[in-house]
């Protein structure tokens, strides 16, 4: 098995492509061992200086520490993720969740619907994801994750791609926030 590495826009953070699915869950991120007993993710977390984990389909993306350099932990990482496959398993998470909107209003049920088709799919490029929180007074509050959750482009990414979208499709959006 052959794990590809991938930069992102964020300098501290490395996507790695193992060729694989890694999660039929949906995408999430874990940035402390004891919110998870998944094997691989537990010890990707403790290799010194990685920071958290994000888990997409096809992907894993790795945040570390800025003290820390690619060439000292992108080795140890891509050996966790060789043996982890070569033991057999097909999946690092492999359960569905499906997201319960049937709660929302229709307007965040539309918000949701661009961020997961026009969104989504460029961010997931980048090793991130970006999930919608609230809509309240004309503002979209966004979580990101992933390779976006503090990268230095992010910001400019909020304002002129998620804002920019979601109010030319959406006039009640006025504004995006990120939390």
């Amino acid at each position: 098995m052959f794990v590809q590495t991938q930069i992102t826009p964020n300098p501290n953070s490395l996507k790695f492509l193992p060729g694989k699915n890694v999660s039929n869950r949906g995408s999430f991120e874990i940035t402390q061992k004891d919110q998870t007993n998944n094997e691989l993710v537990r010890n990707l977390l403790s290799i010194n200086g990685v920071e958290g984990i994000f888990l997409g389909k096809d992907f894993i993306s790795i945040n570390k520490y800025d003290d820390i350099s690619w060439d000292e932990i992108k080795h140890i990482v891509i050996s966790l993720i060789n043996d982890f496959y070569s033991s057999g398993k097909e999946c690092v998470v492999d359960n569905t969740l499906i997201e319960n909107n049937e709660n929302l209003k229709d307007i965040e049920k539309k918000i949701i619907k661009i961020l997961d088709e026009k969104i989504r799919p460029a961010v997931a490029k980048d090793g991130g994801d970006i999930k919608f929180k609230e809509f309240k007074d004309g503002t979209v509050k966004v979580q990101l994750q992933g390779s976006c959750s503090g990268c230095p482009s992010s910001t400019m990414t909020l304002k002129q791609g998620v804002q920019n979208l979601l109010c030319h499709y959406l006039p009640e959006v006025k504004k995006v926030e990120a939390l």
